[in-house]
């Protein structure tokens, strides 16, 4: 049903290039409704002693054969036209799929998607473009030389037209169970390359543990069974060939044993052999490369494009969608208003795409694997909307596994992580992104100009519109305005216009500005390899400050940072409205924040600074030690800042 729908999508897409094939094909048929009227009037002019008037009719048979060949060109270029884009729309669904199911870290990598799409796609492009094709010459060409044999010698038609429509039918019944033995053959295929793959990567293990006879017994078995599905449509195969051949030959032996009572009817013999013409060439050639192309084809054409969209088309959510915000009384203020005492900055641009930003963790556990021994245990807190949250603890006691399981990326083996009050396994995949925003401590930059960086994770794509004439291309189009203020239009979702001026002040807030400058200013291309890690982090922290999510977790997004400027791109987000969840890297991260959630191992333990202090004996030695690491001073430091801000 899918791969149906895609392709009448296809076609509905393009109804000018299908209508001009389809004229295309109708010149292409041109020497299928000449041929028998040609070689038949040839024949009589000869045999009447005629033989200019012979030639003329077989040279107007050569000019139609031409006209077929230019059709046949056109037909390729309208028929481009058509499967090109198809290509291109497949590429863009593997892609999203394979990225959809490596996002779900509950499901293996996808690592099967570049094979669909430079093997797989090319094989729906190709038998795609011969499906078309082949039907189309068919359609013509047939209906061509009946029209032909009706003019011509119509008494024929009894002979003729019975077997084909019997071949077809045939073919037609043939089509699905050659089209199921196909599919297991492919699906044998990738079997015995997934084994192949497997065995080689592990041969060493494979043959340090003596495994080699059950490595090569698995191994030949999968071989087996796929080299059988082969068998199985080579016989299904066969029997299409007989049905061509039934099909193609019955007819002209049909008229040739009725040819002496027709000639007894009146039929000149000349006209018979037209009929022959039509019959053994044009008829007989069309129905061969039917069965030929639409039969293998369209088998290759439905198995293979079956196959992408079972592997490339993420499962749809069966589970309720989050919901609604709650209504609001007329007077009040939009949720993704900041409140009234807070500062203006550029951190108000990037409204939310949806109300929230609220997080409750009950009763969660999890552990990497189903028998390893839970690295987070019975944590249960709830963040509110607007909290500012620093996670601690030592290395390894699972800080970025919960950042993970609150951002949705990791799933709990025990208790729920709500989102905004419901689970965040149960929110689509897809609406994810516009909620939380999650910041890993290697950041990624990507190969392009340093707005489509920063600029990606918002609810649209946009336009820059640079100042004082500037040029090039942000995310579509980068226009000079002759001197007035640039603006980052957002074209859908929220978010609104966001001006040059606002970008600038989110770049000042976040502490990339030196960067921009250095670089040569929002249009300037960026090569990740020549950046520092601490300048991909400030790209990937000024990302995160202007993407729609309301909740922003960095999980030590600042590690590479010196402290003054951990301290300016923290504060930024503070002031940004919507919820801070820092994986902290160092312990001014805590004292910075509203509450600090230590994590011991054995038992996790929420508060502020001084009461931790006092309570918590492993946040205890995390002050002591950064203390002595890094200077008393730094921590006081951190105090006045927290003081300052207050």
């Amino acid at each position: 049903m899918l791969t149906r729908s895609l392709l009448t999508r296809s076609l509905r897409r393009r109804p000018r290039d299908v209508a001009w094939l389809a004229a295309w094909s109708l010149v292409q048929a041109l020497p299928a409704v000449a041929s028998g009227w040609a070689i038949a009037e040839a024949v009589s002019q000869f045999l009447a002693g005629r033989t200019a008037d012979g030639l003329g009719w077989l040279g107007l048979l050569a000019l139609a054969a031409l006209a077929g060949a230019y059709g046949t060109r056109q037909t390729y270029i309208r028929l481009g036209a058509i499967v090109e884009p198809l290509r291109d729309e497949l590429v863009e669904l593997i892609v999203a799929g394979a990225l959809a199911r490596s996002a779900d870290a509950t499901k293996p990598p996808d690592t099967h998607a570049v094979a669909r799409m430079t093997h797989q796609a090319e094989i729906v492009r190709d038998a795609y473009a011969g499906v078309l094709m082949v039907g189309c010459t068919f359609v013509f060409t047939a209906g061509s030389t009946l029209a032909g044999l009706v003019t011509l010698v119509p008494v024929t038609l009894p002979y003729v037209v019975p077997p084909i429509l019997a071949s077809v039918l045939i073919l037609r019944l043939l089509l699905r169970p050659f089209a199921a033995r196909q599919r297991m053959s492919v699906i044998g295929e990738e079997a015995v390359a997934d084994s192949a793959a497997k065995a080689v990567s592990g041969l060493r293990d494979v043959t340090a543990c003596g495994g080699e006879n059950s490595v090569t017994a698995e191994f030949g078995a999968r071989v087996t069974q796929q080299a059988g599905a082969t068998r199985s449509a080579a016989r299904i195969g066969s029997a299409r060939s007989l049905c061509i051949a039934a099909g193609g030959w019955l007819p002209l032996l049909l008229v040739l044993a009725a040819a002496p009572s027709m000639t007894r009817g009146g039929v000149a013999p000349a006209r018979i052999i037209g009929a022959i013409a039509y019959i053994s060439g044009s008829l007989r050639s069309a129905l061969n490369t039917l069965a030929q192309g639409v039969s293998a084809g369209m088998v290759r054409l439905t198995v293979t494009l079956d196959r992408i969209l079972e592997a490339s088309i993420p499962p749809p959510a069966s589970l309720p969608a989050a919901p609604p915000p709650p209504a609001l009384p007329p007077d009040a203020p939009p949720p993704d208003a900041p409140p009234p005492d807070a500062p203006p900055s550029a951190a108000s641009t990037p409204a939310a795409s949806t109300a929230g930003g609220e997080l409750r963790l009950r009763d969660v556990e999890f552990g990497y694997g189903r028998h390893a021994e839970p690295i987070i245990r019975d944590l249960s807190i709830d963040i509110a909307p607007g909290d500012h949250l620093a996670i601690v603890g030592p290395s390894g006691i699972g800080k970025s596994s919960l950042a993970g399981l609150l951002a949705g990326m990791l799933r709990p083996t025990a208790g729920e992580v709500l989102l905004d009050g419901l689970s965040v396994t149960r929110h689509p995949l897809a609406s994810l992104p516009g909620r939380r925003v999650l910041i890993p401590q290697e950041a990624y930059v990507f190969a392009g100009t340093l707005a489509e960086n920063i600029l990606y994770l918002r609810a649209a794509s946009g336009a820059v519109a640079g100042t004082g004439g500037g040029g090039g291309t942000v995310a579509g189009t980068l226009a000079g305005t002759g001197g007035g203020a640039g603006a980052v239009a957002g074209t859908g979702g929220a978010g609104g216009g966001l001006s040059g001026a606002e970008l600038d002040a989110a770049a000042e807030a976040v502490g990339l500005s030196a960067l921009v400058s250095r670089l040569g200013g929002y249009d300037a291309v960026v090569n990740p390899a020549a950046l520092s890690a601490g300048e991909r982090q400030l790209i990937a922290l000024t990302r995160a400050y202007l993407s729609p999510a309301l909740i922003a977790i960095l999980d030590e997004a600042t590690c590479h940072l010196d402290p003054a400027a951990e301290a300016q791109a923290e504060a930024a987000f503070a002031s940004r409205h919507g919820t801070l969840i820092v994986v902290a890297h160092r312990i001014t991260s805590a004292l910075r924040a509203r509450r600090v959630l230590v994590l011991d191992g054995n038992r996790a333990q929420a508060g502020d600074h001084d009461s931790l202090l006092a309570s918590s004996a492993m946040y205890q030695d995390l002050v002591g030690y950064w203390s002595v690491t890094s200077g008393s001073a730094g921590v006081r430091a951190g105090r006045e800042g927290v003081a300052a801000g207050d």
